[in-house]
């Protein structure tokens, strides 16, 4: 029997291997375009977020010539004033057709208020709804804040107070995360991209074993040679696993080498992710290979048209990566019911070796053979529906 089953698996592994553009789309554009995009939009975030810090903003403001000392300020912040519009409705008009993004208006009391100790105002008009304008809002109003309490305590130690005393409390923030854990927070969606990965690796054969050779009529001649159905389906799933474990390999390959082209350090970020790491994600990721593998064939070998399980397949492609989804949005820690749902164990599994902290060998054994499990009853399942007389339409 195994002879058989070796012999089919070599079959359709040499048929795909000749589909080139099949091929290059699963084990090229899944799990290599991922990382390498995943990469590129947190090296554009990091870069831009540290110009944004060095870089000089230009503020507009209405009434500098109120608050010289207000504005000599701001320029020790490295925030420069220009000459702004001519007053609150044309600030407004402008932040909204985007001419500024962010407008100071100093009213013409400001020193007077300032002087008979009246909380003097200013008004700074930005677009929320705008993400580049709000993060110059923020670094101005950051600046206003720290003139605030320069102000006060000059106030208060002119009164011949110590400005302590406005400070009842000394909070002093313990931060027992490392550099690894604090990766966590940027890295812990790297799963989503092995599963998805890995689902795309295998998704095109487990369709062209099943609907693919239905619709080619191939199927009725194979089921006539001297092979049983279950020496078939054994044969296709472990060619489908075969792909799937290609494609896992290189997402994680092409996760740790676009790694070393992100500037994490510059965040105080250093990722765990180094070729013992990769190589112990292959093995906790490898049970859900086969649950994936079997899902699909199953869910294909009910279709009647390569296009039909295509529709399926794309269900099924998104419902292993739910759990990880919600549970990253929830940031909830590993617990030992977790470990008994596919996908998301490994997800947690992944997420403490990054962290780099002790994984619980208990969670391993569990995600590892529960997941087993369920693979090798979704084979069964495939089995027993492959020797249906419905199967050839």
């Amino acid at each position: 029997m195994m002879r058989t089953t070796l012999t089919v698996f070599f079959k359709e592994v040499l048929d795909n291997f000749r589909d080139r553009r099949t091929l290059a789309s699963a084990l090229l554009m899944g799990p290599i375009f991922g990382p390498v995009l995943f990469a590129f939009v947190i090296n554009l975030s990091v870069e831009r977020s540290l110009e944004d810090q060095e870089s000089t903003l230009e503020l507009p403001i209405i009434g500098q010539e109120f608050a010289p000392n207000l504005v000599a300020f701001l320029r020790s912040k490295n925030i420069d004033a220009v000459d702004g519009p001519e007053d609150l409705a044309a600030a407004m008009e402008a932040v909204k057709s985007g001419v500024h993004d962010i407008v100071l208006i100093i009213p013409e009391e400001f020193g007077e208020q300032l002087a008979d100790t009246i909380p003097a105002k200013v008004e700074l008009v930005s677009d929320q709804a705008n993400t580049d304008a709000d993060r110059d809002a923020r670094r101005a109003r950051s600046a206003l804040l720290s003139y605030n309490q320069l102000l006060a305590g000059t106030r208060v130690i002119a009164r011949g107070i110590n400005p302590r005393a406005l400070q009842p409390l000394n909070i002093d923030e313990v931060d027992v995360s490392t550099p690894s854990g604090r990766s966590a927070l940027l890295l812990g969606m790297m799963s989503y991209f092995f599963v998805f990965a890995a689902l795309m690796g295998g998704m095109y054969l487990a369709i062209d074993t099943t609907a693919g050779e239905r619709e080619r009529g191939s199927l009725e001649p194979l089921l006539s040679l001297p092979v049983t159905r279950d020496q078939l389906i054994l044969g296709k799933i472990a060619a489908t696993c075969l792909f799937m474990a290609l494609s896992l390999t290189l997402s994680l390959l092409a996760f740790y080498v676009s790694l070393g082209f992100m500037p994490l350090e510059k965040l105080g970020m250093t990722p765990n992710f180094g070729p013992g790491v990769v190589l112990a994600a292959l093995a906790i990721f490898l049970p859900f290979i086969l649950v994936g593998a079997a899902l699909m064939t199953l869910v294909a070998s009910f279709t009647k048209s390569y296009r039909e399980a295509q529709t399926w397949l794309s269900v099924v492609l998104i419902a292993p990566t739910m759990p990880i989804l919600i549970v990253s949005i929830l940031t909830l820690r590993p617990r030992l019911e977790f470990m008994f749902i596919p996908s998301l164990s490994q997800h947690l599994l992944l997420v403490d070796m990054v962290k780099n902290e002790p994984v619980n060998a208990l969670h391993v054994t569990i995600s590892v053979v529960s997941t087993l499990i369920l693979g090798i009853l979704l084979t069964w399942v495939c089995a027993r529906l492959y020797r249906r007389e419905g199967l050839l339409g």
